[in-house]
Protein backbone atom coordinates (compact mmCIF):
# COMPACT_ATOMS: atom_id res chain seq x y z
CA UNK A 1 0.00 0.00 0.00
CA UNK A 2 2.69 2.66 1.24
CA UNK A 3 4.74 1.30 -1.97
CA UNK A 4 1.96 2.33 -4.70
CA UNK A 5 0.92 5.68 -2.61
CA UNK A 6 4.30 6.45 -3.36
CA UNK A 7 4.56 5.56 -7.18
CA UNK A 8 0.88 7.44 -7.00
CA UNK A 9 2.55 11.20 -5.47
CA UNK A 10 5.37 10.74 -7.57
CA UNK A 11 3.40 10.10 -10.66
CA UNK A 12 1.41 13.66 -9.85
CA UNK A 13 4.25 15.21 -9.11
CA UNK A 14 5.89 14.37 -12.74
CA UNK A 15 2.77 14.99 -14.05
CA UNK A 16 2.54 18.80 -12.36
CA UNK A 17 6.24 19.34 -13.30
CA UNK A 18 5.60 18.79 -16.71
CA UNK A 19 2.27 20.81 -16.75
CA UNK A 20 4.37 23.66 -15.44
CA UNK A 21 6.45 23.29 -18.18
CA UNK A 22 4.18 23.31 -20.28
CA UNK A 23 2.59 27.00 -19.47
CA UNK A 24 6.58 28.39 -18.98
CA UNK A 25 7.47 26.83 -22.58
CA UNK A 26 3.88 28.60 -24.05
CA UNK A 27 5.16 31.93 -22.30
CA UNK A 28 8.79 31.78 -23.35
CA UNK A 29 7.86 31.60 -26.95
CA UNK A 30 6.20 34.68 -26.90
CA UNK A 31 9.05 36.10 -25.11
CA UNK A 32 11.68 37.40 -27.89
CA UNK A 33 13.72 39.09 -25.66
CA UNK A 34 14.16 35.44 -23.55
CA UNK A 35 15.00 33.98 -26.64
CA UNK A 36 17.55 36.95 -27.54
CA UNK A 37 19.05 35.72 -24.66
CA UNK A 38 19.17 31.91 -25.76
CA UNK A 39 20.82 32.36 -29.24
CA UNK A 40 23.42 34.80 -27.30
CA UNK A 41 24.04 32.08 -24.99
CA UNK A 42 24.43 29.30 -27.85
CA UNK A 43 26.99 31.90 -29.78
CA UNK A 44 28.88 32.30 -26.06
CA UNK A 45 29.07 28.09 -26.55
CA UNK A 46 30.60 28.17 -29.57
CA UNK A 47 33.83 28.94 -28.28
CA UNK A 48 34.41 26.52 -25.84
CA UNK A 49 36.12 23.79 -28.33
CA UNK A 50 33.99 21.38 -27.66
CA UNK A 51 30.64 20.75 -26.75
CA UNK A 52 28.64 23.71 -24.64
CA UNK A 53 25.73 22.64 -22.32
CA UNK A 54 23.81 25.03 -20.66
CA UNK A 55 20.42 25.66 -18.64
CA UNK A 56 19.46 28.62 -16.62
CA UNK A 57 16.41 28.89 -14.54
CA UNK A 58 15.13 32.35 -13.14
CA UNK A 59 13.30 30.72 -9.97
CA UNK A 60 11.27 33.16 -8.93
CA UNK A 61 9.78 33.63 -12.84
CA UNK A 62 10.21 29.86 -13.99
CA UNK A 63 11.98 31.38 -17.49
CA UNK A 64 14.55 29.54 -18.82
CA UNK A 65 16.96 29.27 -21.30
CA UNK A 66 18.97 26.01 -22.64
CA UNK A 67 21.59 25.09 -24.87
CA UNK A 68 21.70 21.62 -25.71
CA UNK A 69 19.54 20.85 -22.27
CA UNK A 70 18.58 17.34 -23.09
CA UNK A 71 22.14 16.09 -23.56
CA UNK A 72 24.19 14.21 -21.39
CA UNK A 73 27.49 15.27 -19.92
CA UNK A 74 30.19 14.30 -18.01
CA UNK A 75 29.45 15.48 -14.50
CA UNK A 76 33.11 15.16 -13.48
CA UNK A 77 33.01 17.14 -9.66
CA UNK A 78 29.77 18.53 -9.61
CA UNK A 79 28.13 14.51 -9.27
CA UNK A 80 29.15 16.03 -5.81
CA UNK A 81 26.13 17.82 -5.54
CA UNK A 82 23.51 14.88 -6.05
CA UNK A 83 25.46 12.71 -3.30
CA UNK A 84 25.00 15.07 -0.52
CA UNK A 85 21.66 15.42 -1.42
CA UNK A 86 21.50 11.40 -1.13
CA UNK A 87 23.72 11.69 2.16
CA UNK A 88 21.67 14.12 3.53
CA UNK A 89 18.23 13.17 3.26
CA UNK A 90 19.29 9.47 5.16
CA UNK A 91 20.54 12.46 7.76
CA UNK A 92 16.65 13.72 7.38
CA UNK A 93 16.01 9.86 7.87
CA UNK A 94 17.87 9.66 11.45
CA UNK A 95 19.78 6.85 9.74
CA UNK A 96 23.62 8.81 9.45
CA UNK A 97 24.13 11.79 12.12
CA UNK A 98 25.91 14.42 10.90
CA UNK A 99 28.19 14.18 13.89
CA UNK A 100 28.58 10.55 13.49
CA UNK A 101 32.85 10.28 13.53
CA UNK A 102 34.00 8.30 10.75
CA UNK A 103 37.94 6.81 11.10
CA UNK A 104 40.40 7.32 8.39
CA UNK A 105 41.65 4.47 6.96
CA UNK A 106 44.65 4.20 4.19
CA UNK A 107 42.83 2.31 1.80
CA UNK A 108 40.41 5.11 1.75
CA UNK A 109 43.30 7.52 0.09
CA UNK A 110 42.29 7.98 -3.59
CA UNK A 111 43.57 9.90 -6.40
CA UNK A 112 42.91 14.05 -6.28
CA UNK A 113 42.74 14.20 -2.00
CA UNK A 114 44.16 17.36 -1.07
CA UNK A 115 43.77 18.17 3.13
CA UNK A 116 43.44 14.70 3.82
CA UNK A 117 46.52 13.51 2.23
CA UNK A 118 48.65 14.05 5.39
CA UNK A 119 46.02 12.41 7.67
CA UNK A 120 45.32 8.98 6.82
CA UNK A 121 49.16 7.88 7.73
CA UNK A 122 48.11 8.79 11.62
CA UNK A 123 46.59 5.73 13.63
CA UNK A 124 43.00 6.75 15.02
CA UNK A 125 42.18 10.28 12.99
CA UNK A 126 38.26 10.70 12.59
CA UNK A 127 36.44 13.36 11.08
CA UNK A 128 32.75 14.02 11.36
CA UNK A 129 30.66 13.41 8.57
CA UNK A 130 29.84 17.31 8.48
CA UNK A 131 33.86 17.55 8.00
CA UNK A 132 33.72 15.23 5.19
CA UNK A 133 30.29 16.43 3.17
CA UNK A 134 32.68 20.16 3.20
CA UNK A 135 35.85 18.83 2.18
CA UNK A 136 34.06 17.48 -0.64
CA UNK A 137 32.07 20.54 -1.46
CA UNK A 138 34.55 23.17 -0.86
CA UNK A 139 37.69 22.22 -2.02
CA UNK A 140 36.55 19.04 -3.84
CA UNK A 141 38.51 16.15 -2.01
CA UNK A 142 38.01 12.75 -3.46
CA UNK A 143 38.75 10.70 -0.66
CA UNK A 144 35.96 12.45 1.35
CA UNK A 145 33.62 11.89 -1.49
CA UNK A 146 34.34 8.71 -1.67
CA UNK A 147 33.92 8.25 2.04
CA UNK A 148 30.45 10.23 2.04
CA UNK A 149 29.09 8.14 -1.66
CA UNK A 150 29.70 5.24 0.92
CA UNK A 151 27.66 6.98 3.74
CA UNK A 152 25.23 8.14 1.25
CA UNK A 153 24.66 3.84 0.33
CA UNK A 154 26.33 4.36 -2.84
CA UNK A 155 26.26 5.30 -6.94
CA UNK A 156 23.38 3.28 -7.10
CA UNK A 157 21.53 4.97 -3.98
CA UNK A 158 21.99 8.53 -5.36
CA UNK A 159 21.02 7.49 -8.83
CA UNK A 160 17.31 5.68 -7.42
CA UNK A 161 17.22 9.44 -5.34
CA UNK A 162 17.29 11.34 -8.32
CA UNK A 163 14.82 9.48 -10.49
CA UNK A 164 12.47 9.40 -7.17
CA UNK A 165 12.80 13.72 -7.61
CA UNK A 166 12.11 12.96 -10.74
CA UNK A 167 15.53 13.83 -12.45
CA UNK A 168 16.13 11.11 -14.71
CA UNK A 169 18.66 13.16 -16.21
CA UNK A 170 21.15 12.51 -13.72
CA UNK A 171 23.28 9.17 -12.98
CA UNK A 172 25.79 8.72 -10.58
CA UNK A 173 27.76 5.52 -10.66
CA UNK A 174 31.50 5.38 -9.79
CA UNK A 175 33.43 6.40 -7.09
CA UNK A 176 35.82 8.95 -8.20
CA UNK A 177 38.56 6.54 -8.14
CA UNK A 178 36.69 4.53 -10.61
CA UNK A 179 35.74 7.40 -12.68
CA UNK A 180 39.47 8.46 -12.52
CA UNK A 181 40.75 5.19 -13.33
CA UNK A 182 38.70 5.04 -16.25
CA UNK A 183 39.57 8.47 -17.70
CA UNK A 184 42.93 7.18 -17.62
CA UNK A 185 42.17 4.13 -19.02
CA UNK A 186 43.18 2.27 -16.17
CA UNK A 187 41.95 0.01 -13.28
CA UNK A 188 40.93 0.98 -9.96
CA UNK A 189 43.64 -1.69 -9.04
CA UNK A 190 46.81 0.38 -10.74
CA UNK A 191 46.57 2.94 -7.75
CA UNK A 192 48.80 2.32 -4.99
CA UNK A 193 47.29 3.90 -2.00
CA UNK A 194 51.12 3.64 -0.44
CA UNK A 195 52.63 5.84 -3.09
CA UNK A 196 50.05 7.82 -3.85
CA UNK A 197 50.58 7.10 -7.92
CA UNK A 198 48.88 4.91 -10.10
CA UNK A 199 51.46 1.94 -10.47
CA UNK A 200 51.67 1.77 -14.30
CA UNK A 201 50.64 4.17 -17.44
CA UNK A 202 49.58 4.16 -20.98
CA UNK A 203 51.36 5.96 -23.79
CA UNK A 204 49.55 9.33 -25.59
CA UNK A 205 47.29 7.24 -28.30
CA UNK A 206 46.18 5.01 -25.85
CA UNK A 207 45.33 7.54 -23.45
CA UNK A 208 43.52 9.55 -26.15
CA UNK A 209 41.40 6.37 -26.82
CA UNK A 210 40.50 6.37 -23.27
CA UNK A 211 39.54 9.82 -22.50
CA UNK A 212 37.02 9.38 -26.10
CA UNK A 213 35.87 6.67 -24.29
CA UNK A 214 35.10 8.57 -21.61
CA UNK A 215 33.09 11.50 -23.07
CA UNK A 216 30.97 8.86 -24.75
CA UNK A 217 30.28 7.03 -21.88
CA UNK A 218 26.61 7.78 -19.78
CA UNK A 219 27.63 7.11 -16.80
CA UNK A 220 28.12 9.56 -13.92
CA UNK A 221 26.75 11.71 -16.45
CA UNK A 222 24.04 14.58 -16.10
CA UNK A 223 21.65 16.80 -18.57
CA UNK A 224 21.99 20.47 -18.13
CA UNK A 225 18.57 20.48 -17.67
CA UNK A 226 18.31 17.91 -14.42
CA UNK A 227 21.12 19.39 -12.91
CA UNK A 228 19.66 23.20 -12.81
CA UNK A 229 16.51 21.45 -11.61
CA UNK A 230 18.19 19.68 -8.81
CA UNK A 231 19.86 23.01 -7.87
CA UNK A 232 16.38 24.71 -8.08
CA UNK A 233 14.64 22.12 -5.85
CA UNK A 234 17.67 22.73 -3.35
CA UNK A 235 17.04 26.26 -3.34
CA UNK A 236 13.39 26.00 -2.47
CA UNK A 237 14.13 23.44 -0.06
CA UNK A 238 11.88 20.70 -1.65
CA UNK A 239 14.14 18.10 -1.10
CA UNK A 240 15.53 18.13 2.20
CA UNK A 241 14.41 19.16 5.02
CA UNK A 242 14.72 22.92 5.47
CA UNK A 243 17.78 22.96 8.22
CA UNK A 244 19.86 20.50 5.50
CA UNK A 245 19.28 22.21 2.41
CA UNK A 246 20.67 25.46 4.10
CA UNK A 247 23.36 24.00 5.20
CA UNK A 248 23.77 22.25 1.37
CA UNK A 249 23.80 25.83 0.51
CA UNK A 250 25.65 27.47 2.74
CA UNK A 251 28.67 24.98 2.03
CA UNK A 252 28.23 25.37 -1.58
CA UNK A 253 27.97 29.26 -1.25
CA UNK A 254 31.71 28.93 0.36
CA UNK A 255 33.19 26.92 -2.48
CA UNK A 256 37.02 27.21 -2.83
CA UNK A 257 37.19 26.37 -6.55
CA UNK A 258 36.36 27.34 -10.00
CA UNK A 259 36.71 31.82 -9.15
CA UNK A 260 37.06 32.22 -13.02
CA UNK A 261 34.27 30.09 -13.87
CA UNK A 262 30.50 31.26 -13.06
CA UNK A 263 31.58 33.93 -11.33
CA UNK A 264 34.25 34.96 -12.96
CA UNK A 265 33.28 38.17 -14.47
CA UNK A 266 30.41 38.66 -12.77
CA UNK A 267 30.27 41.81 -10.29
CA UNK A 268 32.16 41.95 -7.37
CA UNK A 269 30.09 40.84 -4.00
CA UNK A 270 27.68 38.36 -6.17
CA UNK A 271 26.84 35.40 -4.36
CA UNK A 272 27.02 32.09 -6.12
CA UNK A 273 26.43 28.82 -4.38
CA UNK A 274 28.36 26.25 -6.33
CA UNK A 275 30.04 23.32 -7.16
CA UNK A 276 33.32 22.63 -10.48
CA UNK A 277 33.87 19.44 -12.45
CA UNK A 278 36.97 19.22 -14.21
CA UNK A 279 38.42 15.78 -15.52
CA UNK A 280 40.38 16.03 -19.56
CA UNK A 281 37.99 17.95 -21.65
CA UNK A 282 35.41 18.44 -19.39
CA UNK A 283 35.07 21.26 -17.56
CA UNK A 284 31.94 22.37 -15.50
CA UNK A 285 30.18 24.69 -12.78
CA UNK A 286 26.62 24.76 -11.50
CA UNK A 287 25.44 26.92 -8.90
CA UNK A 288 23.00 29.04 -7.62
CA UNK A 289 23.17 33.16 -8.43
CA UNK A 290 21.65 35.95 -6.12
CA UNK A 291 20.87 38.74 -8.09
CA UNK A 292 20.91 41.99 -6.85
CA UNK A 293 17.92 45.04 -6.03
CA UNK A 294 15.95 42.05 -5.20
CA UNK A 295 15.68 40.68 -8.72
CA UNK A 296 15.79 37.22 -7.70
CA UNK A 297 17.99 33.94 -8.35
CA UNK A 298 19.13 32.22 -11.20
CA UNK A 299 19.52 28.29 -10.88
CA UNK A 300 22.44 27.70 -14.12
CA UNK A 301 24.15 24.49 -15.23
CA UNK A 302 27.09 24.89 -17.80
CA UNK A 303 29.09 21.87 -18.93
CA UNK A 304 31.88 21.93 -21.22
CA UNK A 305 32.78 18.47 -22.98
CA UNK A 306 35.35 17.21 -25.29
CA UNK A 307 37.25 20.36 -25.28
CA UNK A 308 40.96 20.53 -26.63
CA UNK A 309 41.36 24.40 -25.92
CA UNK A 310 43.05 25.76 -22.92
CA UNK A 311 41.60 26.27 -19.57
CA UNK A 312 41.60 29.51 -19.36
CA UNK A 313 39.25 29.18 -22.95
CA UNK A 314 36.72 26.92 -21.54
CA UNK A 315 36.64 28.94 -18.22
CA UNK A 316 36.17 32.20 -19.66
CA UNK A 317 33.05 30.62 -21.59
CA UNK A 318 31.34 29.43 -18.66
CA UNK A 319 32.01 32.95 -17.49
CA UNK A 320 30.72 34.96 -20.11
CA UNK A 321 27.12 32.69 -19.91
CA UNK A 322 26.75 33.34 -16.62
CA UNK A 323 27.53 37.68 -16.79
CA UNK A 324 24.82 36.96 -19.92
CA UNK A 325 22.17 35.35 -17.87
CA UNK A 326 23.01 37.45 -15.00
CA UNK A 327 22.39 40.91 -16.88
CA UNK A 328 19.20 39.43 -18.24
CA UNK A 329 17.24 38.35 -15.36
CA UNK A 330 19.15 41.29 -13.89
CA UNK A 331 17.19 44.08 -16.29
CA UNK A 332 14.10 41.85 -17.13
CA UNK A 333 12.99 40.43 -13.60
CA UNK A 334 9.67 39.89 -15.42
CA UNK A 335 8.46 38.63 -19.16
CA UNK A 336 8.83 41.06 -22.03
CA UNK A 337 6.14 41.09 -24.45
CA UNK A 338 6.50 41.59 -28.40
Amino acid sequence: MTRTLQKLTHGVALFTALFSLCLIAAAQSSDPALQRLEREVARLGKASGGVTGATAIHLETGRRVTLNGADRFPMASSYKVPIAVQLLTLVDQGKVRLDQMIELKASDLHPGSGTLTGLFNKPGVALSVRNLMELMLLISDNSATDICLRLAGGADAVTIRMKELGLNGITVSRPTIGLISDWLGLSEADWSSEELKYKRTLNDEERKAAAKKFDADSRDTSTPEAMAELLSKIYRKEILKRESAALLYDIMRRCQTGDARLKGILPAGTEVAHKTGTIGGTTNDVGIITLPDNAGHVAIAVFIKSSEKEMAQRERVIAEIARAVHDFFLFHPTATGH
